[in-house]
């Protein structure tokens, strides 16, 4: 498609000062989102400014081609993935234009964080209220979009109540301030689009006021109940939730709500999660300022995915619970509240955390829902399509237990759970969207589910709109007449019908564009890994990737860094997923194996795996680029820095034998940085300095102590070559504990740089060599420690996942362990600094966090 459109890419990199993307690499990067959907789209821009949004507006206004302005991407509903021009405008547009505090609004870019308005409402005591459970990484643009609620909007509403005006920009290029100034248009009053939709809203009113559910979750369909008197005539408000399909937002007015001091967490158990949903209306009787619940199902999944371990004892007894939040200004004030509620709810069991620690904890069973029920081991994998439906919430229980009905009646399971308060619920459920029975069962369910919701006077969506995944069942909630004038208002503000089309108006089939096709057939291709926890097939291991976006967080945690440094999509977890998903499975990236977007995608992974740890889903983009780059490398020499580092064992073997001439010869002030260049090494970079001696050499001069429990040490090449001193500590801090140290002599090493640089072949022959060495002792009993995380993480992790079929490999993976994990685990508590009482600041190595656990090292 790229081809067709070369004139339309030429045109906008001449004027357009941000980043313009039309290669397939780009295309597939933004071809879904976190929906069940997939469209390719024609291009994508990243705009600098509002004026760099104009400029390339008028571009493709010029070629008539349909524009799509998106935020995070983490829509579930197909919204953000379209055949268009995609407008990435979270990239630059992240400006805090504003913050007044008397008049408690904000002003700021689409692009911005909500947590980074959030910090910077914090000193003036305020805060943006809508907080769903990105809030860490969505945009205030793409909340706008899609009319965002989040866990605190029973205490300030959704978005579309916390705008007070919009900068608007239509397709055919007019800019407009919008507020709440429907019957006061600007200028001098003629302007045709306030016309005509005074003239939709007295002509559907009754309508407007008869079909729209009076609950506090309807995000279905447009706005059009905010174009009313009684509700203020406001357009900012009626544009709210559009999906992009009528104009692009380039800085809004949001309105701040006061942040309460102090808060306080009540948890209520209940017989199941219906049970807890009949509690709601007394519990919101209390005031609330979040009322959230979940069923056991989504517990069970939190601990088979070793979510939040122990969370479980900070919950009372019961199948379902319910989480109160209480706000106020001082400790007593909320603790009344907190206790005045637990005397008020009968038949259930109760607990008030005061602890914040503990309050996080349970916090995050709930906001962990997404990522704990998508890829649970030994279940089938869960899917969105019926996520976020909503019911006057005094009826949520037996909603609840008519949806529970459906769901067996269609063999279906899914953990409930969500925003019990307003009584909207989520839940992802097993689908199967890879067949075509499949795919015919969840139209099915989809239709039935919707007329369920209708019965019970809801909203089809609740939260996550409509885009291609409900606006089909529009008409089933809102009847044919509204829907009509659905399609009037998107006409009036986007009349050449080229804003996102396709979505919430005159979509394709719920069931079409399907991510899987209903025809899911991957390549099979023969891989170095066996893909244990994927049913054997890299396809399938990166189709992990659910779009949620975490990995697009700004900080905290280790990722990714690549990402937190370029903010480049291509550089996140779910970007480079996604783009390994569409080498499988589609043909748009037609070099296969060959292809450079992915490459140059993967170049700056740092392979410190935690995206595995920290991902919801766990996605490994450490081992799926090892193993891609052993296919993209296949008969073709590589760069010089995989040859310079990729087998550094065998560089600090050969200088071994003359380290002295080494170390001069890379320190010498021409040959060194000529040397490094040519090895790809920044000139700049120091080397690391070679000892004289080995660790293991030194070792023959010294007596290794003996002991009851018997323990190799891991000469891992670092230690051995250049840092031999902290091999020395390590034997003696096993031997003051009573181990027996054994350290294998000759060339060993694990491979980790082979894993890194994708020599895979190489690194296969490594680990086999590696169980020679070590399966004997293990057989005998012994303890494998191994002082360099990165290193001891290959013999956990790859060992298996390369060697599937070799016996020997589980047992030496349980055998190892580091240092600390070690010593906390079979030292008999042996502890020879007692108690440090002092603040201690301790640096965790990446792979500890995401494979070895920290926990002893604490």
């Amino acid at each position: 498609m790229s081809r067709v459109f070369d004139r339309l890419a030429a045109d906008l990199r001449g004027v357009v000062r941000g980043e313009v993307g039309f290669d397939a690499g780009s295309r597939a990067l933004y071809a879904t989102d976190a929906s069940n959907y997939r469209q390719l789209p024609i291009g994508v821009v990243q705009p600098r400014d509002a004026d760099d949004i104009a400029t390339a507006l008028a571009v493709c206004r010029s070629h008539d081609v349909p524009v799509l302005p998106r935020g995070g991407g983490t829509s579930l509903a197909g919204q953000c993935c379209n055949a268009a021009v995609v407008l990435d405008l979270s990239r630059h547009l992240r400006g805090i234009v504003a913050i007044d505090p008397d008049a408690r609004t904000a002003t700021v870019q689409p692009g911005v964080v909500l947590d980074a308005l959030r910090a910077a409402a914090a000193p003036h005591a305020l805060t943006f209220g809508p907080d769903p459970a990105t809030h860490d990484h969505c945009t205030l643009g793409g909340m706008i979009g899609n009319n965002s609620c989040g866990a605190h909007s029973v205490m300030a509403g959704r978005t579309s109540d916390n705008v007070e005006a919009l900068e608007v920009l239509t397709y055919d290029g007019v800019s407009r301030r919008v507020g709440a100034d429907l019957d006061e248009p600007p200028g001098d009053g003629v302007d045709p689009l306030y016309a005509g939709l005074r003239e939709l809203r007295d002509r559907c009113a009754d309508e407007i006021r008869r079909r729209f559910p009076p609950i506090p979750r309807r995000v279905s369909g447009y706005n059009l109940d905010e174009l009313l008197p009684e509700r203020g005539g406001s357009l900012a408000r009626a544009l709210v939730g559009t999906e992009g399909t009528c104009a692009i937002v380039t800085e809004a007015t949001v309105r701040l709500v006061p942040n309460p001091r102090e808060r306080l967490l009540a948890v209520l158990g209940f017989t199941d999660g219906c049970a807890a949903a009949d509690a709601v209306p007394i519990v919101m009787a209390h005031e609330p300022i979040a009322l959230e619940g979940f069923d056991d199902a989504l517990l069970r999944d939190v601990q088979a995915k070793r979510l939040h371990p122990g969370v479980e004892r900070l919950l009372p007894g019961g199948g379902g619970w319910l989480l109160v939040e209480f706000g106020g200004d001082h400790t007593g004030q909320v603790l009344d509240r907190g206790r005045a509620l637990l005397d008020a709810v009968r038949g259930a069991s109760g607990v008030l955390l005061s602890d914040p620690v503990a309050a996080r904890a349970v916090w995050g069973v709930r906001e962990s829902g997404l990522g704990a029920t998508a890829r649970v081991p030994g279940h089938a994998d869960t899917w969105p399509g019926w996520e976020d439906s909503a019911v006057p919430p005094d009826r949520l229980g037996d909603y609840l237990r008519e949806l529970r009905a459906l769901l067996a009646r269609y063999d279906y399971h899914a953990a409930l759970y969500g925003h019990f308060g307003q009584g909207c619920v989520h839940t992802r459920i097993d689908f199967d969207l890879a067949s075509r029975p499949g795919v015919l069962a969840f139209r099915g369910f989809l239709e039935e589910a919707a007329d369920l919701c209708v019965r019970f006077g809801g909203s089809l969506s609740g939260e996550h709109g409509d885009g291609q995944a409900r606006a089909e069942l529009l008409p089933r909630m809102f009847g044919p007449r509204l829907v009509d004038a659905f399609r009037d208002f998107k006409r009036l503000w986007d009349p050449a019908g080229r804003m996102n089309p396709g979505k919430v108006v005159d979509a394709p089939p719920l069931d079409g564009d399907l991510r899987l096709r209903g025809d899911y057939r991957p390549r099979r291709t023969k891989t170095w890994f066996a893909f244990p926890d994927d049913a054997g097939s890299f396809a399938y291991a990166t189709q992990r990737c659910v779009g949620v976006g975490k990995c697009r967080r700004e900080s905290g945690g280790v990722m990714c860094p690549s990402y937190q440094a370029t903010r480049e999509e291509q550089h996140s977890t779910r970007g480079r997923a996604h783009l390994l998903f569409e080498l499988l499975t589609h043909d748009d990236l037609p070099r296969g194996w060959r292809d450079r977007s992915v490459r140059e995608a993967l170049d700056l992974c740092l392979a410190c795996k935690g995206c595995k740890a920290e991902c919801p889903v766990n996605v490994d983009v450490a081992t799926y680029k090892a193993e891609f780059l052993a296919h993209y490398y296949r008969f073709r020499p590589r760069p010089p820095i995989a040859y310079a580092t990729g087998l550094v064992m065998h560089w600090a073997r050969l200088g071994a034998h003359a380290p002295g001439l080494a170390n001069g010869v890379l320190a010498a002030p021409v040959l060194g940085p000529a040397l490094r260049a040519l090895a790809g090494v920044a000139p700049q970079r120091r080397p690391p300095r070679l000892v004289s001696s080995t660790f293991q050499r030194q070792l023959r001069r010294r007596r290794l102590p003996a002991g009851s429990r018997r323990v190799v040490l891991w000469p891992d090449t670092f230690t051995n070559h250049f840092a031999p001193s902290a091999g020395h500590a390590a034997v003696d801090v096993l031997a003051a504990a009573g181990f027996g140290v054994e350290v294998p002599d000759g060339f060993v090493c694990c491979g980790r740089p082979l894993h890194d640089s994708g020599m895979l072949r190489l690194a296969r022959r490594r680990l086999r060599a590696t169980l020679d060495v070590l399966a004997p002792a293990v057989e005998a009993g012994a303890a494998v420690v191994v002082l360099e995380p990165s290193c001891a993480s290959v013999l956990r992790d790859e060992l298996p996942a390369m060697l599937p079929d070799d016996p020997r490999a589980p047992a030496v993976a349980a055998a190892t362990s580091t240092l600390p994990a070690l010593l906390a685990a079979d030292s008999g508590g042996w502890m020879p600094l007692g108690r440090v009482d002092a603040p201690v600041l301790v640096q965790p190595h990446c792979h500890d966090r995401s494979v070895l656990g920290f926990g002893a090292e604490v």
